[in-house]
């Protein structure tokens, strides 16, 4: 499980360490695709497997799976660790998410989610607001 918030420094190559903690649930290293709200999701690579693998198991059209699949998967990509415990981002990526030198590292349950700073403040404030409301849904306390 991935928890937390951390913020690092990207270097010139695109280089991102990630905490300790989650590059041990990492080891077998990471898939990097475009997330759904403007960052970068890192799944290790069991949970990308199984994420390919819900999708192909959906009630979706052969058309619409395609468009899907593509839309998640053209522009992924994967990555080990190097000696120093970094990742490298590629710049489609780095792009998409509007990553430039900073970077926000937030665990989301079974993986990774990274974060333009000022984009993930909002974000932040944005799910504040909505966060109460949603617990209430759920029927669950904290």
């Amino acid at each position: 499980m991935f928890f937390g918030e951390h913020e690092y420094k990207v270097d010139e190559k695109g280089r991102l360490p990630l905490p300790p903690k989650f590059r041990r649930q990492m080891k077998e290293g990471v898939m990097l695709i475009k997330g759904t709200e403007k960052c970068i999701a890192a799944y290790p690579i069991a949970e990308g497997k199984r994420l390919a693998d819900s999708l192909a198991a959906q009630a979706v059209t052969p058309a619409r799976l395609r468009k899907l699949n593509r839309a998640i998967f053209g522009s992924a990509s994967d990555a080990v660790f190097d000696g120093q415990g970094r990742i490298v981002l590629s710049p489609s990526l780095r792009s998409y998410a509007e990553i430039g030198d900073t970077v926000i590292v937030v665990g989301v349950n079974s993986y990774v989610e990274l974060w333009n700073k000022e984009l993930w403040e909002k974000e932040v404030a944005e799910d504040e607001k909505q966060a109460s409301e949603i617990i209430e849904n759920f029927g669950a306390q904290l």
